[in-house]
């Protein structure tokens, strides 16, 4: 496998891995925001494809034919982050397939080096290569990834990237309380050695 093959590998992983947080959830949950900043499933899972069709296609002039009425000048801000109610969970899901196939096409059809341009960073860091451009999506995705299974604990419990990867120890709720409890007694141990010095 290349290195275009392997980041490619990941970012498909991260997506993937994002869209599951929603299964088996209800329309509220999947919009409901459990963090001050409104932070919530779906706008997750909305903001990565906006982002991701923004640099695996504008950018490389490749542009998208869907339109993201959320990203204009005229847009609320942070638009992209949320779900309005008339915007269906299937739309955005739909919206997120077809991210990442335009994504795939992109990155399929270009070299690592190919040279691009992204017009909203700052001048001195427009230019751009594929390569940068996969590195930086991986890291946005993974990083919206891991609030996203932050915010699944907190709507249902649930851990891990779902039942069939878990990648967490399997505990049952007095084995997750009891870690808890030790993680929290180890805070507060630290917390009071700091004001006692």
């Amino acid at each position: 496998m290349d290195e275009k093959e392997t980041l490619q590998r990941y970012l498909s992983k991260q997506r993937a891995d994002l869209l599951a947080k929603l299964d088996g959830l209800d329309e509220y949950d999947v919009r409901r925001p459990l963090m001050p900043s409104g932070t919530n499933l779906l706008g997750l899972v909305k903001h990565v494809a906006s982002v991701q069709l923004g640099y695996l296609g504008e950018v490389f002039g490749r542009p998208s034919d869907r339109e993201m009425p959320w990203l204009t000048e005229t847009s609320e801000p942070e638009a992209d982050l949320w779900a309005t109610e008339d915007e269906t969970r299937e739309a955005i899901v739909a919206f997120a397939r077809h991210s990442a196939e335009h994504a795939d096409a992109t990155v399929a059809a270009l070299d690592l080096d190919s040279p691009g341009v992204v017009p909203w960073w700052p001048a001195d860091r427009r230019d751009v290569t594929l390569h940068s451009v996969l590195v930086h999506l991986c890291v946005e995705t993974a990083r919206h990834a891991g609030h996203a299974d932050l915010v699944r604990e907190l709507v249902d419990g649930r851990l891990g990237n779902g039942p069939a990867d878990p990648n967490v120890p399997i505990l049952d709720d007095e084995g997750w309380r009891a870690h808890h409890d030790r993680v929290e007694a180890a805070a507060r141990a630290a917390g009071r050695r700091e004001t006692t010095r």
